[in-house]
Parts: structure tokens; sequence; C-alpha cells
């Protein structure tokens, strides 16, 4: 009963929330009889309507602007003639699937314009009929420079082709940047310490943060390392604990598909090499070198005791260290260095990264799919550092002119400000666009390359411990691994992908936690197999070899 009341309460909360969305239909579209001046105007304007799965912005916008009235929608409709109206659908990942589903269940129209994050509903919606193919689309409308990294990346469109057809576009898809380790470089010097390369060595830091006072208050109240094991043990991003699981498996990591020695695709949570990490991870618990909740914290809740000072090593990608250098602030003394991932044996590693966030999916209904594109090439300004972009998004948010010379330095704005503005947040993506080998940009300014104007100047504009990590990152690129399965979900995978999830989260943190002996990791692959897995992976297979020998 309770969940029928709950279902009920989202519906009702849905309908509500949606109603800009249908009104008898999807947005009015302009198609046919708005046009585009000299310039590259439409007029009269349209109206695009797009969801987010969360408001990044809350609380950061400038005085009177909001969600749909800021610096971004303005310059859409003065120098597109196109108006973004955004609706939040969520705020995070479950309810904003439930509400996409509600809709495409239910007789409220989809939005225009949509991200998608879960390849299950992206099958779903294609499925459906309410969501359009695009293939035409982005033969006549896309511009060429978004073409040509498009065609870099053409597994990105997998997820989202059926029967020869493309229903959606990936967001910004390019080559990550990879994680690198954030430690306590005070600690370090304190315990006279060396920062670790190697597992050994890793783990006699780990000792030595757990064990020795290295803030010296003369209490045992500081461990090692914080990480979260809450979905799964490869975060991707922030308080990752992939780390170990390279170091015994190399690209063979959790969570992913990627190559065995026959060059087969296996799932990575059931190679051999990740019992040795998870032997590793129960050793370390038991010890008290790893946080007590790392069950149950998420991501980035994980990297609070780094902040609070009680933790010494933390594992990110380049950008973490704007988001826990407080910890300097908090205690002067506190000094943050970032370093490579410690190996494994023969120099052993992996980790995990992301082609891109998500697909851009697209109302059957929505017919100005010229302005769209006309909309997302404009957004790409910023990473081309062109048009009216080529600087920043825009002055006195995210850079400013300063007697003459342009800044990023918020702090140095006039007036300053205390951070800069995410503009590419207000727009339908998470983060601003990026070009598609961005850490290569870290790696040559960290080297002392002269930085060009717009992109490369304010990646030269970064804290030193960003750009420091950029530029390992890119060094140690060699090691990072992006999941070969990318396509829609299998036959198998809709039926029982869920069940083995949740047996496999289960089974990690109950043998991190003690609760099972290192055994049980045999018992959970033979398990795995036996309720799908086998099948699946005949299944991620066929889909392999169909897919390569095109």
């Amino acid at each position: 009963m309770k969940r029928v009341k709950k279902l009920l309460i989202v519906s009702l909360s849905l309908m509500m929330v949606l109603s800009g969305c249908s009104a008898g239909g999807t947005s009015k579209q302009a198609g046919s009889t708005s046009k585009k001046d000299s310039s590259g105007k439409y007029s009269p304007e349209i109206t695009i309507k797009i969801a987010k799965q969360l408001e990044e912005m809350a609380g950061k916008y400038k005085k009177g602007e909001t969600l749909n009235n800021n610096v971004l929608t303005k310059w859409g409709e003065k120098k597109l003639g196109i108006k973004i109206k955004t609706t939040l659908l969520g705020g995070d990942a479950g309810n904003y699937n439930t509400k996409l589903r509600l809709a495409l269940t239910g007789s409220d129209d989809l939005p225009d314009v949509f991200p998608v994050y879960d390849k299950q509903l992206m099958s779903d919606l294609i499925e459906s009929g309410r969501v359009k193919a695009i293939d035409g689309d982005i033969k006549k409308y896309m511009p060429q420079r978004l073409k040509e990294i498009y065609d870099k990346y053409p597994d990105s469109f997998n997820p989202v082709t059926k029967d020869g057809k493309v229903y959606g576009l990936a967001i910004t898809p390019s080559e990550g940047i990879g994680q690198t380790m954030l430690i306590r470089q005070d600690w370090l010097d304190k315990l006279g310490l060396k920062a670790p390369t190697t597992v050994d060595e890793f783990e006699k830091v780990l000792d030595a943060f757990t064990n020795k006072d290295p803030d010296g208050n003369g209490k045992k109240d500081t461990y090692g390392w914080a990480l979260s094991g809450k979905d799964g043990y490869s975060t991707g991003w922030i308080s990752d604990p992939v780390f170990i699981f390279g170091a015994f498996s190399g690209k063979n990591i959790p969570g992913q598909w990627n190559k065995d020695t026959s060059g087969n695709l296996v799932y990575g949570s059931t190679v051999a090499g990740n019992k040795q990490a998870l032997a590793k991870l129960q050793k370390w618990y038991k010890a008290g070198y790893l946080n007590r909740e790392l069950a149950v914290q998420g991501a980035w809740d994980a990297i609070t005791p780094f902040i609070q000072g009680k933790a010494g090593i933390l594992f990110g990608r380049n950008w973490v260290y704007d988001s826990v250098k407080d910890v300097e602030t908090n205690n002067p003394k506190a000094k943050v260095a970032v370093y490579k991932f410690p190996k494994g044996l023969n120099g052993q590693s992996g980790q995990s990264v992301q082609l891109y966030d998500g697909v851009l999916m697209f109302n059957s209904k929505f017919n100005n799919m010229e302005a769209f594109f006309d909309y997302y090439n404009a957004l790409y300004d910023y990473a081309f550092s062109t048009g009216d972009f080529k600087d920043g998004f825009f002055k006195d948010y995210d850079y400013d002119v300063v007697n003459g010379k342009v800044t990023y330095d918020p702090t140095k704005f006039d007036p300053p400000l205390k951070e800069v503005q995410g503009v590419g947040k207000m727009s339908v993506l998470k983060n601003s666009p990026d070009i598609t080998d961005a850490g290569k940009d870290y790696y040559e300014i960290y080297k002392g390359a002269t930085p060009a104007r717009g992109r490369q100047a304010r990646v030269a504009a970064s804290d030193a411990i960003v750009l420091k990590a950029g530029a390992l990152a890119y060094e140690d690129r060699k090691y990072n691994s992006m999941d070969e399965f990318t396509g829609a979900p299998t036959k198998t995978m809709q039926k029982n992908w869920e069940q083995l999830k949740t047996l496999e989260v289960e089974t990690f943190n109950k043998i991190v936690y003690g609760k099972k002996d290192i055994s049980a990791f045999d018992v959970f692959v033979k398990e795995w197999k036996q309720k799908g897995g086998d099948q699946i992976t005949k299944e991620v297979n066929d889909w392999y070899k169909s897919v390569k020998s095109k």
C-alpha cells in the first residue's frame, strides 16, 4: 500500500512538473515558419523545452538569475533567437529515471530534448516510438567540426542505435582525464615517508597514517584512505577504490567489460585478480586503515573525512583538489600533494575513463533539430576558443578583463568573486564541452608550453595541483580503461542485470567488512555465472563480434 501511495504521489508531481512540456503536445514547433537571418538568428523566436536531472547551479546564480532566466538563456535569445526552457526532473538519478519512465508510459509528453544516463531506459525509449531517429538530422544539420568529434568516437552511438538508425547523441564525447592520488604531504614529511609507488609501499603509508599520529594531536583519530564502495568498486571519478583492483587485474576492473588474453570480453568484477584486491581491502579494513562506513558512503560523501583532516589519501580526477582544498584552509599546516596511482606487480594498473556522460534524446514530435544543432555548436565555441566564447563564456562570470588582460582568477575580478560561475552547467549539459584530448593541454602547459588564448589559458590558470594532476594523468593514460561493451542491454541483461549487480555489491562489501571469507569471491563468480552471467557474456561477445565485423 505504501508503495502504491508513493507511486501516486510521484505520478501527480510529475503531471504538474511536465504540464509545461505537454499542454496538448510538445512545445510549439516553428520549424516551418521561423527563419534565420544573415547573422544566424531565428525569427520568430524558437522555444526548446529541455529537462535536467539536477539543478547544479542552485544557490550559485548571481542575484536575480534563475534556472530559466540567466546570462546563458538571455544570450541564446538575443544571439540565436532560441529560448531554452528547462524543467527539473528528479534531483537524483533514481528519481530522474522514474519520472522519465512515468512520462513514457503516461499521457504527458516528453520534453523536446533531454539527457538519459541509463542504457535500459535508452532502449525502452527507442522501443516506445516516443523518441526520434536523428540520422538525417545529423547529416543535414550537424556542423563539420562536431561531425569530426563524433566520427572519432563512433562507438558513442552504439547504445542508441537500433536497426541501423540512431536515436540519440552522446553528450560532449571526449577522452576523459584519468585519476591521480591526493595525499597529505605534511603527514608524509612528519613521518619521514615518501609517496607510495607500489602496493606494498601504499600499505606501509596506510599503517603509518593510522597508527603513528600523523596530525600530531596525541590521539588515534586518523586513518589512511577514504573510499566509496556503496555503488560498486569503480566510481570512475572520486573516492575511487579502483587503484587496488587495477594493481592486480590491470584493465579488467570491476563494473565494466574488457578483453581477456584471448580477445573475448569478460566482466571485470569476475576476473580472478580482483579476488586479491578484495583480500587486501579486507585486511586493510580490519586494520582500521579505511573509512568504517565505506559500504554506505557515496562517492561524494566519502571525501568529507579527507576535508576534515581525518583521512590522508583520496583518489579522484584532476579537478578533485578544488573540492577538497578546504582541508588546507581549515588547517594552515596541512599540505596536499598529488601523485600517480601506485602500481602492482610488473607496473600493472588500470582505471575507468568514460567516453561520455549520458546521451541526449529527442521527442519524436520535435522538429527544430537545426536550431538545436546551432545552439549545441555555439556552446562548443567554449571548447574551440572561438566566437562569442573565445576567452570563456561570459565576462564577469568565468573570466574578466583587468588592465587589458584576461584573468580567470575570480579574486582578481572587478568586483571580485568567491568562485567563477559554472556557466556550462546552466545548459542542457552537465558540464562545459571540452576538446577530445583535454589532458594534453594540462601536460604541455605543466611542462612549460606557452598557453594559447582561451582554452589553454584557462588550463594554465588552474590551481597548481589541478594542473599537475592533469599532467600526471595524461602521462599515465595508457592505463585508462574504457568499457568495451557500449551497446544496448542484451536480452538476458534486461532480465537479470539488476539482480547480478546487487549480488556483486553485497558480496564485495561483506568480504571487505570481514563478514564473509575471501572464498566468497569464488562463490560469487559461480553464482553470477549460473544466474545469467554466462548467457550475458555470450550475448555481449556476440554483439562485440557483430560491431567489429562492420
